[in-house]
């Protein structure tokens, strides 16, 4: 059989799974680590994702991938700095601080963080200072969720998972 590593089609297989399950496909990548190709599905549900359920999407995914190349299968979450790339990415992120981290620095930053007020057609929209300012998407090699450590300090005191 011809192993490849269409990623389209494995984002389709994972996306239906997905839905059928009652998760949110986040993504699914290929990653080269020094030992070997890993396939990462990155999963999230509104209550945060568990263990549990990366692993009740894993025994149900693994058999549906056997025929692409890839040498470890790993299904887990996003993580509380997720990156923002698409619109509902950018509605949990309103209000909150980002970090956008820049390819080339602008006025001498190469990192830029701020208020996110929104995702649009000319990019990320942030309070800086109290300015607006807009960085590109092109331009921006990652734009995250800075965690609000004492909210998941507080969280875990509690027994809560934060979103």
């Amino acid at each position: 059989m011809d192993k490849k590593r269409p990623i389209e089609e494995i984002t389709r297989i994972a996306q239906k799974l997905a839905d059928d399950l009652g998760y949110e496909l986040v993504e699914a990548a290929f990653e080269k680590e020094p030992a070997g190709n890993y396939l990462r599905i990155y999963l999230d549900v509104d209550r945060g994702i568990t263990l549990d359920d990366c692993e009740k999407y894993h025994m149900a995914v693994m058999g549906r991938l056997e025929k692409y190349d890839y040498d470890f299968l790993e299904v887990c979450s996003p993580g509380v700095d997720r990156p923002i790339k698409t619109p509902r990415d950018a509605q949990k992120a309103l209000g909150k601080t980002v970090e956008v981290r820049l390819y080339k620095p602008i006025d001498g930053m190469k990192t830029i963080t701020g208020n996110f007020l929104g995702l649009d057609e000319e990019g990320y929209r942030l309070n800086v200072l109290g300015k607006e300012m807009v960085i590109a998407q092109k331009d921006a090699a990652v734009a995250r969720c800075v965690p609000d450590m004492e909210a998941l300090a507080a969280d875990m005191e509690t027994g809560e998972e934060q979103e």
